[in-house]
């Protein structure tokens, strides 16, 4: 009997950042590598990736990678692991590919240890096999996770939806389902993205179907505004347009790196050969003849598109009789960002269809979907995964309709360990597992100090206060100089910065008496009554930051002569 813990380093009560460990007694296999991009309140920070300081305190344990998808909360991580540890990467062709796209961005281009897997391969560890099935997404050569274990299989589903009609590169395999599940299934680490998603998805065809009405009705420009890695809406939007006689105009470096990627494996068609026609050409065509294909990372494309409508783009500005399609599903967190954007195209003289409200598309399985996987896998347990903390909730009930006793299924948390030991399960211990910030090429070195400083900056400004002192002397040799930025406009505000000048000499004087005279004190005091003044006068909280010269060879009689230290 082995001894099993899985452990779910991301991807829990969370929209993103994938990623889940299996252990099977001394091994360790990795599930996906995700990111996940941050909410507005984190200002400045690109993109939070998992805690690897388990991984990395036990990487001799760990047996490799092993990739369901393409997209960024899959693989988007993945570059920061193998910064910190070299191990073995499973995925399919594509997956890989997009991977090491995501690598060199990071200055990760040698790499040498990836390993490009089918569906039809087993790969054999002793005690444990890893094999593969074919599951459908938006992004080709998805697939699900089985780690054979000698309880059972463990089957991580990844991103999935269900529907008969799509092409083969997107087809799911039902088959190995059956058989997975005949063969006896442990645990079930099942997409709960859409588990409250009460409106049956459309199938493919009817999606394009829709994208194909929405554009042909289109008088003027249409703009579509879409993931650059959901290559499904993109295909759909290429043969759409070569239907409807209309270029497709690119304006993203990312896209096309993708694209490129995509033709060569076969994973993406263009129909004709002069449909993706060059920028600079844009003024030749007719305003019925374009379709403008606007991409990037999670909500970029909308940021664009608010570009667009404020006459901020390099290239397209939003007019009348424009028709802006958002063809890839909006996260929830994005609601916001959605809603302004919609608002500001339709200032603009354009209109919006968002495809998924439309036409009830989504890459992930729905709520039907989900009690489908777990009927025909039949796991003694289910593990929700892939969603916010409501999503698995919902998730949960629906495996409890189909017959899942109630606790079987688990809801964990970051870091949480759901042990199986001698025929028991519960979960118990938990590992690091916080949220590792990335800001540019810094990964890690952002706290909330440095949140909170950000935050207080964009929403009370700073106020400087310069002024140099001779110790010897007891006394102010120059200024206070105050400068603010965002906070006040100084010409309108002469009688507040007298009087917060006048509180500075105050409090220095003061410390300047005391025989026991610490800088850092100054400084604490000089912040506390400005702190105080300020608010009373204003009710704001500026950062205050007093930068204090202090002149210490100065004579009155030698001015020449004078060196200053800074504090």
């Amino acid at each position: 009997m082995s001894d099993i813990n899985i452990i779910a380093l991301g991807g829990v009560r969370e929209n993103g950042k994938n990623m889940y460990l299996v252990e099977v007694d001394e091994a360790i296999y990795v599930l996906d590598c995700g990111l996940v991009y941050p909410p507005d309140e984190l200002l400045g920070i690109d993109m939070m990736i998992p805690d690897f300081t388990y991984l990395k305190e036990n990487q001799d344990r760990v047996a490799g990678v092993f990739l369901t998808h393409g997209h960024a909360d899959a693989i988007g991580a993945l570059p920061y692991l193998l910064k910190d540890i070299q191990v073995p990467v499973f995925g399919t062709e594509l997956t890989i590919e997009l991977a090491k796209i995501q690598a060199k961005k990071i200055g990760l281009k040698n790499y040498q240890d990836f390993h490009i897997i089918s569906e039809e391969n087993e790969i054999d560890f002793g005690n444990v096999v890893i094999k593969f099935f074919k599951t459908t997404h938006s992004v080709p050569e998805s697939v699900g996770i089985e780690v054979v274990t000698p309880e059972g299989s463990i089957v991580y589903t990844g991103d999935f939806k269900f529907d008969m009609t799509v092409s083969d590169a997107y087809k799911t395999d039902f088959s190995r389902i059956v058989e997975i599940g005949r063969d006896g299934v442990f645990a079930l680490l099942s997409d709960s993205n859409a588990a409250e998603n009460m409106r049956p998805n459309a199938t493919e065809i009817e999606i394009e179907q829709g994208l194909l009405t929405e554009v042909r009705n289109a008088k003027g420009r249409v703009i579509v505004a879409a993931v650059a890695s959901n290559l499904m809406r993109i295909q759909q939007v290429l043969d759409v347009a070569s239907k409807l006689g209309r270029r497709v105009f690119l304006d993203d470096t990312e896209l096309e790196e993708i694209i490129d990627v995509a033709i060569r494996l076969g994973k993406l068609s263009i129909p004709s050969k002069d449909l993706i026609a060059n920028l600079k050409d844009l003024d030749r065509f007719e305003d019925d003849e374009i379709i403008f294909l606007e991409t990037g990372k999670s909500g970029e494309p909308l940021i664009t598109l608010q570009k667009m409508a404020s006459n901020r783009h390099t290239t397209v500005s939003i007019k009348d009789g424009d028709k802006v399609i958002i063809v890839t599903t909006p996260s929830y967190d994005m609601e916001k960002v959605v809603a302004e954007t919609k608002n500001d195209v339709y200032r603009a003289g354009g209109e919006v269809v968002e495809l998924a409200q439309a036409y009830a598309s989504s890459g992930h399985a729905s709520p039907k979907d989900l009690q489908l996987m777990i009927s025909l896998l039949k796991p003694q347990y289910v593990v929700p995964i892939s969603g916010e903390y409501r999503l698995m909730s919902a998730h949960k009930h629906l495996a409890t309709e189909v017959g899942i006793p109630e606790d079987h299924v688990f809801l964990l948390d970051k870091g949480d360990i759901l042990t199986y030991k001698d025929g028991n399960i519960h979960i118990g211990g938990v590992v690091p597992a916080s949220n590792v910030l990335i800001d540019g090429s810094g990964v890690g070195d952002i706290g909330n100090i440095v949140l909170r400083d950000r935050r207080i900056l964009s929403e009370d400004g700073i106020f400087l206060v310069v002024l140099t002192i001779s110790r010897r002397l007891g006394k102010i040799l120059s200024g206070p100089e105050i400068i603010s930025r965002g906070f006040i406009y100084m010409k309108a505000s002469e009688t507040l910065l007298d009087e917060s000048k006048a509180v500075v000499v105050e409090v220095t004087e003061e410390n300047l008496k005391d025989k026991n005279f610490e800088w850092s004190k100054l400084k604490g005091d000089i912040r506390d009554a400005l702190s105080k003044k300020l608010y009373s006068e204003t009710q704001r909280r500026p950062m205050i930051l007093p930068v204090i010269m202090e002149a210490s060879n100065y004579h009155p009689d030698k001015k020449d002569k004078k060196k200053g230290k800074h504090h």
